[in-house]
């Protein structure tokens, strides 16, 4: 099963401050609303290479939904893609909105999951879900947004499971 790579926005690719003087400000729309954003052009072609060199597929897991393939992914150079409808209106006690959805969409197969807003519960969930199988959560600070080291972390992680099925 092809694994995946799941993608948030705020705080992820758009951290709370700009990190450099090759960091993007901008306006985005989301749903009407303009909202400043600061995004790395380099993120795009990073994460396409890690799902190019793990085999694994990237989608994005963001409140910004479909509005992350017009607004957020030409600025940093990635192409549409898929998007889990984390806006769905599922919830679950104590867990973060977008994790139910995350559940249902990933079907058993395996994911690392860049976010800056899940806690131990989100965890726990995931863990006893049906649906869920193998999975690593990356904790990305949103002060500074995705850094090389998370995408070292998800290699590890993604390289790992091509490893454990030989």
């Amino acid at each position: 099963m092809r694994p995946l790579i799941l993608l948030d926005v705020d705080g992820v690719l758009n951290p709370w401050h700009r990190q450099g003087p090759d960091w993007l400000s901008v306006t985005a729309v989301c749903d009407g609303v303009a909202y400043p954003v600061v995004l790395n052009p380099e993120h795009g072609p990073l994460l396409l290479q890690l799902a190019h060199e793990t085999g694994a597929e990237l989608v994005w897991a963001t409140t910004w939904a479909e509005h992350a393939n017009r607004e957020i992914g030409p600025l940093v150079g990635l192409p549409e893609l898929p998007v889990i409808p984390v806006n769905s209106g599922t919830k679950a006690p104590h867990v973060h909105p977008k994790t139910p959805p995350v559940a249902a969409y990933v079907n058993r197969r395996p994911f690392v999951w860049f976010d800056d807003d899940l806690e131990r519960a989100d965890r726990l969930y995931l863990k006893h879900h049906e649906n869920v199988d193998r999975f690593r959560i990356i904790d990305v600070g949103p002060r500074k947004g995705l850094r090389e080291l998370h995408v070292e972390q998800a290699a590890a992680w993604l390289t790992s499971l091509h490893e454990e099925d030989l």
